[in-house]
């Protein structure tokens, strides 16, 4: 087991890692819309460019290990607010343009820095 990192990704806030290797799959940590160069927090964004946002830190974290979108094999989306998931859903769609990876999405009650979306993910390195 080994962590994996970007620096083209949000730095970890607390006591976890990016990701961690485990054999052939990467485990990818929940990623919030911060930018990872500035540290701009996108909390008041439309829920398109949090999506947006969210999934290029994971891109990010996934080509630190040389594993692309396509690798993914799970996602979990936690959403504020599920009204917002047709938005977040079209822009997600954009990043699985092959086989779409399983995916659970729950409304939750809050979401670290007050954000809209946060996603979680685990890959398959082939």
């Amino acid at each position: 087991m080994r962590a994996v990192s970007s620096t083209d990704a949000p730095k970890a806030i607390g006591p976890y890692s990016q990701a961690i290797r485990a054999g052939n799959v990467l485990y990818l940590a929940g990623q919030i819309p911060i930018h990872p160069k500035t540290g701009e927090l996108l909390k008041d964004a439309p829920i398109e460019a949090q999506t947006r946002l969210v999934l290029d830190n994971l891109k990010a974290v996934l080509a630190a290990d040389g594993m692309t979108m396509a690798d993914v094999v799970s996602t979990t989306v936690y959403m504020k607010d599920l009204n917002d998931f047709a938005k977040m859903n079209e822009v997600y769609g954009t990043y699985f343009t092959g086989v779409a990876p399983a995916r659970a999405t729950v409304q939750v009650a809050r979401l670290p820095r007050d954000v809209a979306v946060e996603i979680g993910a685990i890959a398959v390195k082939p």
